[in-house]
């Protein structure tokens, strides 16, 4: 096979002797006899064996004149250096290569009869560039510095990879333009330096093979695997990516183990939180960490024994361990490290602390199942690359600090991203204050002319539900005490029972009869000052210590009383919100998409949420009262659309509750800003104010002249002031009836005055609902109670 014909290239490579043979020729009258007797034999070889005056242009040639050619080559591969010295010759940007010193043979023989040397970063797709800026600089003059590295990558006999730079000779080598070759000009050599990736015009002024390469090269192969080793850590170290699975720590334990030349190693990390004294695994536990092992969070007296941790921790040195069976004893107490070592089966093992001028970040773990194979003297290669690992894991660590303070600003303090940008702007400028020497100040953050969106979907009697889980539970509770103390009588006759008797008995009573405020406080404290002291006294008889011990057992661990009713009503609430408030999240994304605009949502007894659109919130101008509108229609839309999914889902909740849903509508554009004491915004002005006044007190609202609240479960109440208001939002409604979300009974109602508030009106209209997803009927609330009954 020519060897031209694998690749597309502008030079034509033939194998030629013919520089060589030159070489000998003129060193053949040398004054050295040596030298001159050398050269002559060489030169009488060739003679011999004329073929090699010759240019080869394929394997087969090359083949069949192997023993030739090594001959011929003999003197530039010395016998004596041949065990140890690792140089091959072979064919120009090829990974064929004719003659091997003894050592490379070594190495490329146990890898197998069928293996291929393949030189890396060898870029096969710029190889037309830099077969171009060659003939650039050996016929020009002109020298792009297009120079890389090349390397080979070979396992060695155990399977750990070895790295070996290739220096390539290049004084046997003559690259000749063909005739009729366009010749590259200075304008020509400008017009490449800006179009390294128009492979086009490369090819137009350096056409396929039109120029001869002629020749061979010498590869000058070094063992790199230490350096390359440090390189694929560091490179593995400050790799971006945020959540490093499986594989990418499988590769980190290959790398260190060319690094050390060992096989049998794994490594592993603990974090150091010097606050708590503690050791802890990395978030994710995507790396192991043998001195934690099974545990998440340990206290270092528990990790280490006190001289290890003043080796590590204070002295900031590696700590080695050989022989980690020699250390341990099956029959005494042991030290932690070596305990848990020892569980893992682990024989010898490093530790590295991990740390800067000022703090312990953590510790590197390298660990073997082979006694003595880890040790103080391979510790010290780690020296070298201690530094990159440093950088790293203080990289991580800022990265997981940044991490939980947007957490905890997302879920705590949350700045929604339409609002973003103008705190990012003002962080700017107090920056640049901070930094011009000017006293910073971070000024007020507000928005003007904008308009807000209101929404509620409100659990309706979770109060209710609330008390009566609250009487179930002290109900349960008492009349277990009331079995225990009756019990107790009958075995000992003591007044002072029967006046417990009496007491509980009272306080049954008064729950079925009535509850107020402070009786479930001042039950609890109660028992737990009175009776719990006398049920402990009395499980001293064994008679009684097994009913004792159920009601101990009965107790919830956290209130230390019985929660079986409240557990189920704060579960089915904290479900409810859950699930209405990632619903109303899911639904805004497409809200945004339409037009950006603040949101935030609040969990309560059910979910509030607020909108606010305007254009000095988009910073664009761009608003139009389009906008506004859209926002509206999409916001009823959707309070409908959660309405359904909550009675969708109703059947899995443990306490069965009614939610009824309310719109406030607000016709004025108002101002808001930013409360740095309360990390929120909040409306500004006398006149806004009236805004969230309405908006605290209007769900407890009444239809006027009646004792009806306004917001009735099965129904929406639209509440607004202004008849433009009203006129706006029934055509929404007439609408959205002609989608069957809405029912056709409108109402529209007077509300009784509020404190501050008068002349408010409303819509309320029943919603329409499905029985499931795939159900294509509509129901009002009525009939889909009787549906799902």
């Amino acid at each position: 096979m020519n060897f031209n014909n694998q690749i597309e290239s502008p030079l034509e490579i033939t194998v030629s002797f013919c520089k060589l043979i030159s070489k000998y020729e003129s060193l053949k009258d040398s004054h050295n006899p040596i030298i001159a007797n050398t050269a002559r034999t060489l030169l009488e070889h060739v003679e011999k064996f004329p073929d090699l005056k010759e240019n080869f242009n394929s394997f087969e040639q090359i083949e069949k004149y192997n023993k030739q050619i090594c001959f011929l080559l003999q003197d530039l591969f010395h016998p004596a250096l041949s065990g140890n010295e690792i140089k091959a010759a072979g064919i120009p940007f090829n990974n064929h290569v004719f003659m091997k010193t003894e050592r490379f043979k070594q190495i490329i023989e146990s890898q197998g009869e069928d293996y291929e040397l393949e030189v890396k970063n060898l870029n096969s797709e710029y190889w037309y560039i830099i077969a171009s800026s060659i003939i650039l600089k050996a016929c020009y003059g002109y020298d792009l510095n297009f120079k890389r590295p090349f390397y080979y990558e070979i396992p060695d006999e155990r399977g750990i990879m070895r790295y070996y730079k290739i220096l390539f000779n290049a004084d046997f080598i003559d690259v000749i333009p063909k005739p009729n070759t366009p010749k590259i000009t200075q304008e020509d050599y400008e017009l490449l330096l800006d179009n390294f990736e128009n492979a086009e015009l490369w090819k137009e002024k350096f056409p396929p093979n039109s120029y001869e390469f002629k020749g061979f090269i010498i590869s000058n192969i070094f063992d790199v695997t230490d350096d390359q080793s440090i390189s694929n850590i560091k490179t593995a170290l400050i790799g971006e990516e945020k959540n490093k699975g499986k594989k990418d720590v499988e590769d980190l334990n290959s790398i260190f183990r060319s690094l050390l030349g060992l096989e049998d190693i794994k490594v592993g990390f603990t974090k150091y939180v010097e606050e708590q004294d503690t050791f802890e695994k990395l978030l994710g536990n995507t790396m192991d960490s043998y001195l934690v092992n099974d545990r998440k969070i340990v206290h270092s007296e528990n990790t280490l024994c006190s001289w290890s941790y003043k080796r590590l921790l204070k002295d900031k040195k590696f700590l080695s361990i050989s022989d980690v069976d020699k250390h341990y004893n099956p029959s005494g107490k042991n030290a932690p490290h070596i305990e848990q070592l020892h569980r893992q089966n682990i024989k010898s093992a490093i530790f590295a602390p991990v740390a800067n001028e000022d703090d312990i970040i953590g510790l590197l773990e390298i660990v073997s199942d082979k006694r003595h194979l880890l040790n103080s003297i391979n510790a010290q290669k780690l020296v070298d690359i201690m530094p990159f690992l440093i950088s790293s894991v203080e990289r991580y660590k800022n990265e997981e600090l940044n991490l939980i303070e947007a957490i905890i600003q997302k879920e705590c303090t949350s700045i929604h991203p339409s609002v973003h940008w103008r705190f990012v702007e003002e962080a700017y400028k107090y920056i640049e204050s901070d930094l011009s020497g000017k006293e910073p100040v971070f000024n007020s953050i507000g928005f003007d002319n904008i308009y807000p969106l209101y929404g509620q979907i409100d659990i309706k009697g979770s109060s209710d539900a609330r008390n009566t889980a609250t009487i179930n539970d002290l109900n349960l509770q008492l009349q277990q005490l009331r079995h225990l103390f009756r019990m107790a009588l009958e075995t000992y006759s003591l007044p002072i029972y029967d006046k417990f008797l009496f007491q509980i008995n009272e306080y049954i009573s008064s729950l079925n009869e009535f509850f107020q405020v402070d009786s479930e406080q001042q039950i609890s404290r109660y028992i737990k000052r009175e009776i719990h002291p006398v049920l402990k006294h009395l499980k001293q008889n064994k008679a009684f210590a097994e009913d004792v011990d159920y009601y101990f057992e009965s107790l919830d661990s956290k209130t230390n009383s019985f929660y079986k009713y409240r557990k189920d009503y704060d579960e089915t609430i904290a479900l409810i919100n859950k699930c209405m408030s990632t619903l109303l999240d899911d639904k805004q994304n497409d809200a945004q998409a339409m037009y950006p605009h603040y949101y935030e949502r609040f969990k309560t007894d059910g979910v509030e949420h607020n909108m606010y659109i305007g254009e000095s919130i988009t910073k664009h101008d761009t608003f139009n009262p389009i906008y506004l509108y859209n926002l509206r229609l999409w916001q009823l839309q959707v309070m409908c659309e959660m309405e359904n999914e909550y009675y969708q889902m109703q059947s899995k909740f443990k306490v069965k509750l009614d939610v009824a849903s309310m719109i406030l509508v607000f016709n004025q554009p108002l101002s808001i800003s930013f409360r740095m004491d309360e990390k929120q915004f909040d409306v500004d002005g006398t006149y806004n104010a009236r805004y969230e006044i309405v908006k605290k007190r209007v769900d407890k609202a009444h239809i006027k002249g009646t004792n009806e609240r306004i917001t009735q479960k099965g129904k929406i109440s639209i509440i607004y002031s202004q008849k433009q208001d009203e006129e706006e939002y029934l055509n929404y409604v007439k609408f959205l009836q002609s989608k069957k979300y809405l029912d056709t009974d409108i109402e529209i109602l007077e509300l009784q005055d509020l404190q501050a508030v008068s002349g408010l009106k409303a819509i309320r209209v029943s919603i329409l609902y499905h029985k499931d997803k795939e159900d294509k009927a509509f129901y009002t609330y009525e009939d889909l109670m009787k549906e799902i009954a």
